[in-house]
């Protein structure tokens, strides 16, 4: 451990040393010597380092949050508002209503209407780890760098919760004309608690799209397990893309995008509404669901992360670095519509 922070503190002193040396018109191998000397000179562990260090990690898990929204491809055909988020939060300006059209009219004056806008406050979500213990004695005894799988996890864990929770938010609450929630017809699963989803639930469901106009562009459909492995078994052309997709998007559809993702929502089957975030489902009553929306309509947000590192030499008693992040994410429908849901049926007993 300690020899890759010396190889983090000599990286990034020679980059500054180097860039100061240059802007004062000196040769910048001087002053990434000159910097490393000065760094060299100051106890190990000391302020600056413990700041270089977390900043690095920082960085780091910046870009891998970055990296892995784009490896997501479902979440990545959303727009970016990463731009509005100051301070975490992100002012939209809700539209009061349009104006009225009048056809072939003879009364005057023209009677005044007023439209009135509002400023709509979203906040991120604010997602935090528990901080890890790692011991010094981890450190020297063992074989791999406990820190650095540590500093992984934290970023992996997050990213699977807030993608799980994007997607959840995208999900219809329950069956209405803008929202539809379509129950599978197909014939009975292997284990004989659901129907199988079927090409026509598709087909049904690209015409509850049709009906509200929403254009044949940007269409999405993201399937969960069951309905990967019902079409697998009763499309073969679906099945021969599915075979030869490398970039997680599976091939279009009946005008959707197809994606899948292992953690889809579950509903009620027996109302069509869809259980709270968290909830567990109920084996008898709940099924897990595809998700559809059209991508133009939807947000995501990507606000500030912060890495915490509290060193063992803070606590000599223990001799334990302690570990965690804060990262701040959103994922939401702009407007409560082009949703849509495909819901496993269940099996009457």
């Amino acid at each position: 451990m300690k020899k890759l922070m010396f190889l983090f503190a000599f990286i990034i002193n020679a980059f500054v040393g180097g860039t100061l040396a240059a802007i004062a018109g000196l040769p910048p191998v001087a002053g990434a010597i000159g910097l490393n000397v000065v760094g060299a000179v100051m106890p190990l562990g000391g302020g600056l380092h413990a700041t270089v260090y977390t900043e690095i990690w920082t960085g780091e898990t910046i870009k891998a949050f970055r990296t892995s929204i784009e490896s997501i491809g479902w979440l990545n055909r959303i727009r970016s508002y990463d731009q509005y988020a100051e301070n975490d939060v992100i002012h939209f300006v809700n539209i009061g209503g349009d104006p009225t059209v009048l056809i072939n009219n003879t009364t005057y004056p023209l009677a005044i209407e007023n439209l009135t806008d509002a400023d709509k406050v979203v906040s991120l979500d604010k997602y935090q780890t528990k901080p890890t213990r790692v011991t010094d004695d981890e450190i020297y005894a063992l074989s791999y760098d406990k820190m650095a799988s540590v500093i992984e996890r934290h970023r992996d864990v997050v990213d699977e919760t807030k993608y799980r929770k994007a997607l959840h938010s995208l999900a219809p609450a329950s069956n209405a004309t803008l929202t539809p929630v379509v129950l599978t017809s197909g014939a009975n699963s292997d284990d004989g608690t659901r129907k199988k989803i079927t090409t026509a639930d598709i087909i049904a469901l690209k015409k509850q799209f049709d009906i509200q106009k929403i254009p044949l562009t940007e269409r999405i459909l993201v399937l969960c397990p069951d309905h990967v492995q019902d079409l697998l078994l009763e499309d073969r052309e679906f099945a021969q893309q599915y075979n030869n997709y490398t970039t997680g998007k599976i091939a279009n559809m009946y005008s959707f995008e197809i994606y899948e993702y292992v953690d889809c929502p579950y509903y009620t089957v027996a109302n069509k509404t869809k259980l709270a975030y968290g909830a567990i489902p109920d084996t008898g009553t709940d099924r897990m669901a595809s998700i559809a929306y059209y991508a133009r309509r939807m947000m995501r947000a990507t606000g500030s992360t912060k890495s915490y590192l509290s060193e063992a030499k803070t606590n000599p008693e223990n001799q334990q670095n302690l570990y965690n992040l804060r990262h701040y994410f959103i994922c939401l429908p702009l407007k409560n519509e082009a949703l849509a849901a495909i819901v496993s049926n269940v099996v009457a007993s």
